[in-house]
């Protein structure tokens, strides 16, 4: 049988085969920590725990679901962004649930692009913006990003290109993998190019409360639903990872046209699954402050750890990683951190998994328990 043409456009995701590997190494003994993936090792809060329990045997609760999800989670999501980002918007039309917000990068480039379409997609960034934009028969065209920037678009720069074809731009603010944020003015910058050059503007906004003393919405940006969409996720502010709770916000012709793609792939995501997460997002200060109570800890060991490595790093960058910068002399990013795969029995994130502007970069997930970041600071 022969696949088809669109998969060659992709390669298997760096995780994918990397985490092979790694899972060889432990097979063979080897006691590797992994500091190279951001898959929460903490759990959700008793009270979402104890809501999914109990709501397995309400009735219907085993039934198709609707493709929008419940009510009470659309409000609990508009209720979520007006109390954390005083954000207003419409919960029976401005947001649908997804299952992860990476099934949404692909519902919404379904939705927006056509063969031989155009997408601005950040170097380095998230690389499923790219995998997708080919995909679905569209070119990825890469913008650049540097640290002397602060990890921000040169929209000048952009402004002079041809921008003729291009329907979406990717954008992450809170950045992944670096950690930057975007302010108020800047984030207005974005809204003021996308609308100017008719685009459709995507704001990927998982890591807002990690670390972050200033959580911020791009739609909180006055007119920013005219052309922006903006992503979020219950897997890093909650650790439900593996439940799969993402939403998509904007207006509702954006909306619907995602509703169109989403509700010919799935259905409704779980009750159960549907129900802890609205006790998720109803939860008060407490959860917040604790989550960064433990993740302040761990980042303060992983800056030592950095330390040993001879990197330097942001100390205001916000999320669940460190992005270092190699020093001066060493070798490439994916040889810098297989030589301490194998000599140290310790996994990180090379920058270049991210993009080419990711060489010289490599990244630590603080998804790693205390004692095993004291234990990786030993092994130096």
């Amino acid at each position: 049988m022969i696949t088809a043409d669109r998969l060659n456009s992709v390669k298997e995701y760096y995780f994918s085969t990397k985490l092979r590997e790694v899972r060889g190494l432990i097979a063979q003994g080897r006691p590797i920590i992994n500091m190279g993936i951001g898959s929460p090792d903490l759990a959700p809060s008793p009270q979402v725990l104890e809501t999914l329990r109990d709501s397995i045997i309400e009735t219907g609760a085993h039934q198709y679901q609707s493709y929008q999800g419940l009510p009470k989670l659309r409000e609990a999501i508009a209720d979520f962004y007006h109390q954390k980002f005083d954000v207003n918007v419409d919960p029976n039309t401005d947001i649908l649930p997804l299952m992860g917000s990476k099934e949404g990068i692909m519902h919404i480039s379904m939705a927006f692009l056509n063969n031989g379409d155009k997408a601005l997609i950040p170097n380095p960034g998230y690389p499923t913006y790219a995998a997708v934009t080919s995909l679905v028969g569209a070119v990825p065209i890469q913008y650049n990003l540097s640290e002397k920037n602060g990890w921000f678009p040169d929209l000048d720069e952009l402004a002079t290109k041809d921008l003729s074809k291009v329907k979406l731009m990717w954008v992450s603010y809170p950045h992944m993998p670096t950690g930057a944020t975007a302010t108020v003015e800047q984030l207005k910058m974005l809204v003021d190019f996308a609308k100017k050059n008719q685009i459709l503007l995507v704001n990927d906004n998982p890591y807002s409360f990690v670390l972050s003393s200033n959580p911020t919405s791009i739609l909180s940006i006055d007119g920013a639903k005219e052309c922006t969409l903006e992503l979020n996720s219950l897997s890093k502010t909650f650790n439900m990872a593996g439940w799969r709770v993402g939403m998509v916000l904007g207006n509702a012709e954006h909306i619907n046209a995602v509703l169109k793609v989403k509700s010919n792939m799935d259905s409704g995501m779980f009750y159960g699954i549907q129900k802890g997460a609205i006790a998720a997002l109803q939860s008060g200060p407490e959860w917040f402050e604790a989550l960064d109570t433990v993740y302040t800890k761990r980042r303060e060991l992983m800056f030592r750890l950095v330390d040993k490595l001879g990197c330097s790093y942001d100390e205001n960058a916000v999320g669940m990683f460190v992005w270092s910068k190699l020093p001066a002399g060493s070798p490439p990013s994916e040889q810098f951190i297989d030589e301490i795969l194998y000599s140290r029995d310790i996994f990180i994130a090379p920058g270049t998994i991210f993009g080419s502007n990711g060489e010289g970069y490599i990244r630590f997930s603080l998804c790693v328990k205390e004692e095993k970041i004291k234990e990786a600071i030993q092994r130096f």
